[in-house]
């Protein structure tokens, strides 16, 4: 729900008052320079996170409370809220979930992730099961992250691949399994940085956390020693603890299942790629050779190859002339194709041996190989990349996150327009910036478009120098696409007219690194590695090895996995109902606090909020065929639901009948053709209460009747033990000998305002046994209405007030049992008793179910401090009142109840009722001692009830604070009787 604090804006956009893209801007920017930022913004269940780029403590347990089986409209804005969202409609409706997390590099997309995964790893199961797959979902974070992230110059964690993490659950809604797909790798940082980014955090994780048996096994130095570390002149990140991360690195390779000699052999590997970047070549002849032998050999010691094989697949190239038959030469590399040799081999080393992690957290995901029924994904891909000098890698991921936009676009402004006007719902179009026409530029089959364009290149290479091969492409291109709006090439370079901002490409590269295959010389090499992991990475092709010829077809590019894994990205989300977050990054200095209004203004554009905002704002929040709405809410109209069966008429009608018999607005439900559209996410959110509440009350019902059958031989020891707690020592009113004990007269389970009240004065878990309405003395002795509540810990008493026709409530006053020293009741037939207490005032009141307070008073006191607590009978009751005064009451026998006060003596006439020796034990009941306290009728959980009803049952004694007509005859003077106290043993 909104806020209507104007200092902080208003929590959902769409509620905003002037809808324009500098007002969302504006309500962005108030918000997260407030003293307390607020990250968190709803666009209806669209997630706004701007990054604070600090820990603001806004997770763990006791957020999770807040917001765990609440709707979002009850709580502030929060991931958490989102996050119970995917989990609750992924448990109640059966169906897979997925969250979509985007924005630019440095917005805060990955911890935004792993802020979901840790709030479902808390609110899920605990088996043992559960338990080892959370750990691993957990765990396998920092693994990945070391060696999928870096720091660039917008980010200091910045994911340098895309994952799309499904979390699958079992039929309880507990994680039973997962799989992590992995996309686009940026395996070119290996070998390069630009200045003031770092390489893929696992190596310097090793060079300051490793010991020093292997430091010295591995060779390892100072990072600037290491040429693929150096280039871009950044060795720590503020606020990173390399040594602490390579130990956590260590640990969730063992929870994930990698053993000790895997885990040995991996870090050879990521040794022996530092070692390999410090291979450097000079000119020899023709070709070239390695200038420094003992770089080589470390490199091949670590990669347990020999050297001479590893510097013959680096300086030269084995071509084979003619056909399959021909013959076979050895064509030498000059110093810079041998270097590209060299970066290659990394690359691919690096390239393979993440592919292998991934696919190991899968392995450990499915050990238990458990059914699952659904899933929640989530997708923490690459954000949108705007750098001075953009290449091929940054032309991908681009495109990828171009195909997010589209998919967004299409479910939230195009496909929701199109099935208003396809449902007949009355509707004015909205415009927005459709990305398609950028998409096909890249992707497109027909004409063909830039993946195609640079494929066709690459398979016509004939030559290791890519520069001819870049210039042809991009004279293909601007062949291809003459005059078109998104595309303009330019010398060496082109720029496309992206959703998210013009960027220009540098062509140098671009097919070299599109066709990403590596010599077979240098894959031999690796497949005689005597370190059985690293040939394992490198698998025999079996047709090779057998001899058989090889197949004459065009080997995958780097451009077409990542197309074909963008689409298979697209069919997986539209198997699941999409959840958002934007994310937006704040400024360029990753500086808290600090708020760029170009910087946010651009993204709040390219991320289409304003639009978004629109279509929200005339928009229905939601829409269900009218057979689902049905089903889920029939339960809400007697019209629909009931003991006769279900509803047998047309769904279109039962959705009618379900909204026209809860009073819904005209204005906020319409019927489609094959849906039934509601406006507002409140009237949603009422719809959800309103099941709950129903589905809660059908609960209480069950569970009254069945507690009611329990205690109902419960109930006859009470009777029994109050008749004889009661026998010889008071007489006894005649409508209360027979009262059956209820225990609960103010019908707790349907108050909830006051046990909202009553709860937070609990301390601990505390459980209701006695409700009623009472009548008390003030100090002037004028009676005052209470409510009153025994629980096993205390009394409590409330005032009540109505404000607007509904009951308001305040705590007066809780005495703790502990603190009750006895009870003390008159001898007549009259209703009042005393609690009394050295330690506090005395609490007397007066209620007709006094005979069953006391019998649970002295059960209560037995079972909380295992002490008796005494019953005692007399004519005259003195307590203590504020001020340290005492006052005082006198009973009297009468013919009629009056009450008079004389000075501190407050007379009580009291008609006569039943004998004192009369005997109300109910017949076949036997007091038992050794029974446990009472049970108790209304449990510790609050009821999901609105408003509160007036409170049925209990009251006072008619007539009490007022004389009674009687017969009409003179009242006689009060004699008092003779002061004889009495104590009943408390049995």
């Amino acid at each position: 729900m909104a806020s209507k604090n104007k200092a902080v804006g208003v929590d959902d956009m769409v509620m905003l008052r002037k809808v324009t893209e500098p007002a969302v801007v504006e309500n962005l920017k108030i918000r997260y320079t407030n003293s307390v930022p607020l990250i968190y913004t709803y666009i209806g269940p669209v997630l706004i996170a701007t990054n604070p780029y600090k820990d603001l403590h806004l997770t763990g347990e006791q957020f999770v409370k807040q917001y765990r089986g609440q709707f979002p409209h009850e709580n502030p804005p929060h991931i958490y809220a989102l996050a119970e969202e995917a989990y609750r409609a992924m448990k109640s409706d059966g169906t897979s979930q997925c969250v979509i997390i985007s924005g630019e590099s440095g917005a805060g997309k990955t911890e935004s992730a792993k802020i979901i995964m840790g709030y479902i790893s808390m609110v899920s199961g605990k088996s043992d099961k559960v338990e080892y797959v959370k750990r691993v979902i957990l765990d396998s974070n920092p693994l990945l992250e070391a060696f999928g992230n870096a720091k660039t110059l917008r980010n200091n964690n910045s994911s340098r691949f895309g994952k799309y993490f499904e979390i699958q659950f079992d039929i309880a809604g507990d994680p039973c399994g997962g799989k992590i797909t992995n996309y686009l790798l940026e395996k070119s940082r290996v070998v390069y940085q630009q200045h003031g980014e770092r390489n893929f955090h696992i190596f310097y994780n090793l060079l300051s956390g490793a010991t020093q048996e292997e430091m010295d096994y591995y060779t390892l130095y100072e990072p600037h020693h290491f040429f693929y570390l150096k280039q871009g002149g950044c060795y720590q990140v503020e606020g990173v603890d390399d040594r602490t991360d390579y130990g956590l690195v260590r640990a969730a390779m063992t929870t994930v299942g990698i053993d000790g000699n895997d885990q040995g052999a991996i870090m050879s590997l990521v040794a022996g790629i530092l070692h390999l970047g410090n291979v450097t070549f000079c000119a020899s002849g023709q070709g070239s050779q390695v200038a420094d032998a003992q770089a080589l050999e470390l490199a091949a010691s670590l990669l347990c190859v020999e050297p001479q094989m590893l510097t013959q697949a680096l300086c030269y190239r084995v071509l084979q002339s003619g056909s399959a038959r021909g013959s076979t030469y050895n064509s030498p590399l000059n110093a810079e194709q041998a270097t590209g040799a060299r970066d290659a081999l990394a690359r691919e080393i690096y390239s393979r041996l993440f592919d292998w992690l991934v696919q190991k957290v899968n392995v450990a995901l499915s050990m238990y190989k458990s059914p699952f029924r659904n899933v929640i994904g989530i997708l923490d891909i690459y954000g949108f990349e705007i750098f001075e000098n953009n290449g091929f890698e940054q032309f991908c991921i681009n495109y990828v996150n171009e195909k997010l936009q589209q998919y967004f676009i299409q479910l939230t402004l195009a496909a929701e327009q199109d099935e208003y006007i396809r449902e007949g719902i009355k509707w004015t179009p909205i415009d927005f910036f459709n990305n398609q026409v950028v998409c096909e530029l890249i992707e497109g089959a027909k004409p063909p478009g830039l993946f195609l364009l640079n494929d066709d290149i690459c398979a016509q290479m004939h030559a290791m120098s890519g520069g001819n091969t870049d210039e042809k492409f991009l004279e293909k291109a601007a062949g291809m696409f003459p005059g078109h709006k998104h595309f303009r090439p330019a010398g060496t370079r082109f720029t496309i007219v992206h959703y998210a901002g013009d960027v220009t490409y540098s062509i140098a590269g671009f097919t070299e690194k599109n066709k990403d295959t590596l010599f077979a010389d240098l894959v031999e090499v690796m497949q005689m590695s005597s370190l059985p992991f690293l040939a394992a990475l490198f698998p025999v092709d079996p047709a090779a090895a057998s001899g058989a010829p090889a197949q004459k077809k065009r080997p995958t590019t780097a451009g077409y996995k990542i197309k074909s894994s963008a689409q298979a990205l697209m069919q997986t989300l539209s198997g699941c109902n999409p959840h958002y977050i934007r994310c937006i990054k704040p400024n360029e200095n990753k500086r808290s606090g600090e708020w760029d209004d170009g910087r946010c203004q651009h993204q709040v554009k390219y991320l289409g909020l304003y639009e978004n905002v629109r279509v929200k704002r005339a928009g229905y929040a939601y829409r269900a065929p009218f057979d689902r709405f049905l089903e889920r809410y029939k339960k809400l109209s007697k019209n629909t639901w009931g003991i006769w069966g279900d509803w047998n008429g047309s769904a279109l009608e039962g959705c009618r009948k379900i909204c026209t018999d809860l009073d819904l607005e005209p204005t906020q439900w319409q019927m489609g053709k094959s849906k039934i559209f509601i406006r507002h996410p409140e009237t949603l959110f009422h719809l959800e209460e309103l099941l709950e509440l129903h589905d809660r009350m059908c609960a209480v019902k069950i569970q009254k009747s069945w507690k009611q059958w329990q205690i109902q031989k419960k109930a006859l020891d009470q009777r029994a033990r109050a008749a004889q707690i009661m026998r010889g020592n008071k007489e006894r009113q005649r409508l209360s000998v027979d009262r059956k004990f209820t225990g609960d007269y103010m019908n707790l389970d349907y108050n909830r305002r006051l046990f909202d009240v009553l709860k937070a004065s609990f301390d601990g878990t505390e459980v209701v046994l006695f409700s009623d309405q009472i009548i008390k003395l003030n100090r002037r002795n004028k009676p005052e209405r209470r409510d009153f509540v025994l629980t096993t810990h205390a009394c409590y008493t409330f005032s009540r007030t109505v404000v607007n026709g509904e009951a308001e409530y305040k705590l007066s006053r809780r005495m703790p049992l502990g603190a009750v020293d006895g009870v003390e009741l008159s001898r007549l037939a009259d209703s009042w008793l005393c609690l009394r207490s050295q330690k506090e005032l005395d609490l007397l009141f007066e209620n007709d179910k006094k005979t069953e307070l006391v019998v649970l008073l002295v059960e209560a006191v037995q079972a909380l401090a295992n002490r008796k607590l005494p019953v005692s009978f007399m004519d005259r009751i003195s307590f203590k009142v504020k001020g340290g005064d005492t006052r005082e009451l006198a009973f009297f026998p009468a013919s009629a109840t009056a009450m008079k006060k004389m000075g501190r003596v407050l007379q009580i006439c009291v008609p006569g009722g039943l004998p004192a020796s009369y005997d109300s034990t109910p017949a076949g009941a036997v007091p038992s001692a050794q029974r446990a306290a009472a049970t108790p009728v209304a449990r510790g959980a609050a009821p999901a009830t609105r408003g509160a009803p007036a409170v049925r049952g209990g009251g006072a004694v008619r007539g009490a604070g007022a004389p009674s007509a009687g017969t009409g005859r003179p009242l006689p003077v009060p004699q008092p009787a003779q002061q004889q106290p009495a104590a009943a043993p408390a049995q």
